[in-house]
């Protein structure tokens, strides 16, 4: 798959399975993690992998986010079962830094682009994943989990794996309602 045809027909597949990536597959989508843009190189990312065991203890930290929030038994099991749609969890977190030329945003979104390019590289090694964030992502007991504070934030966990299904075909967008020209 050439590039461009990559990042035009991108899709989320939400069926995931065995196996997901490991060996130079793995450390191509991390190299690839790391030559986000990065504005100063101040590297504002660090990236967690679960698998086997490691989705067990992601699934814990979900489980007990939700029973902190007094959640219905309904929300528990999904929190507890979550991590389970693939084979392989990264976690990604912006790891910020102060810096008189590089805001705190900026090294948000070089952590998101992390992701993506992540996410890219595995689809290019014949694997696939989906990016999420949602509440778990900026729940205090997730965060204390993931060593998470202050300006530091969870930009999402990408789930990976070998597609389970067929990838819809992207929606068609109609670029005018989306760019303007100065």
């Amino acid at each position: 798959m050439d590039a461009l045809s990559l990042l035009t027909q991108r899709r989320s597949i939400p069926r995931l399975a065995e196996p997901a990536p490991s060996g130079d597959a793995l450390n191509n989508m991390i190299a690839a993690g790391l030559r986000a843009p990065d504005h100063g190189a101040l590297t504002p990312w660090q990236f967690v992998v679960a698998t086997g065991e490691g989705l067990e203890k992601l699934s814990d930290i979900l489980k007990r986010a939700a029973e902190s929030d007094n959640a219905e038994d309904a929300v528990v099991e999904k929190a507890l079962k979550s991590p389970f749609r693939a084979p392989m969890v990264i976690t990604v977190i912006a790891r910020t830094k102060q810096h008189d030329k590089v805001p705190v945003i900026e090294q948000h979104i070089s952590a998101g682009c992390a992701a993506q390019a992540m996410q890219m590289a595995a689809v290019a090694q014949g694997f696939q994943g989906f990016w999420r964030t949602g509440k778990w992502a900026y729940h205090p007991v997730v965060r204390e989990a993931f060593n998470v504070s202050g300006d530091d934030e969870i930009v999402g966990f990408l789930y990976v794996g070998t597609p389970g299904c067929e990838p819809a075909n992207p929606p068609k967008r109609d670029t005018s309602k989306f760019v303007t020209f100065l």
